[in-house]
């Protein structure tokens, strides 16, 4: 047996529904305009999109930096991370004209690869070509072609810690 409910089926009465109508306007009416009037913040380029690719004796990169020039980037090594960074300058002065849509984006990057070894300085080349960093980073000879096949056995492990019991 089901008991009749006040606020559900026909002809019923929800108190509530008035004020989730209320509130749902004041919601939508809020949230369009949020942030309008600011003045922007310049929070630089986002990381440039980038590609990694293996072979038996190289990790190959390559970054788009289209707009930015070769004078403007830097690539360096910190421990066994490869580091891309530079900025994108503005190409005239804003000033000049009333803009009315501006989604080119100006400022600095920086982007972080982790590497799993250590590179000597000498192992990378970089080339850059048409707004395309290509770097190329030589394994150590003791990190090519190393793979190890782990054996998998049957069963639950010999020692498998139960759960807490709740006080």
């Amino acid at each position: 047996m089901r008991l009749p409910s006040l606020w559900t089926g026909t002809g019923a009465i929800d108190p509530f529904r008035d004020m989730r109508r209320a509130m749902r306007r004041d919601m939508n009416e809020f949230f369009p305009g949020f942030g309008r009037d600011w003045p922007s913040v310049d929070a630089g380029l986002p990381a440039p999109a980038i590609n990694v690719a293996e072979t038996d004796t190289t990790i190959d990169v390559t970054a788009e930096l289209p707009g930015v020039d070769q004078k403007d980037i830097k690539v360096s090594l910190d421990g066994n991370r490869l580091v891309i960074a530079g900025e994108k300058k503005s190409e005239s002065d804003r000033k000049d004209k009333d803009w009315h849509v501006v989604e080119r984006a100006y400022g600095s990057f920086h982007r972080a690869i982790a590497l799993p070894f250590e590179p000597r300085d000498e192992s990378v080349e970089a080339r850059f070509d048409k707004g395309v960093l290509h770097l190329s980073v030589k394994k150590p000879v003791n990190q090519q072609a190393k793979t190890t096949n782990i054996e998998i056995k049957p069963g639950a492990p010999a020692a498998v810690a139960a759960p807490p019991k709740a006080a």
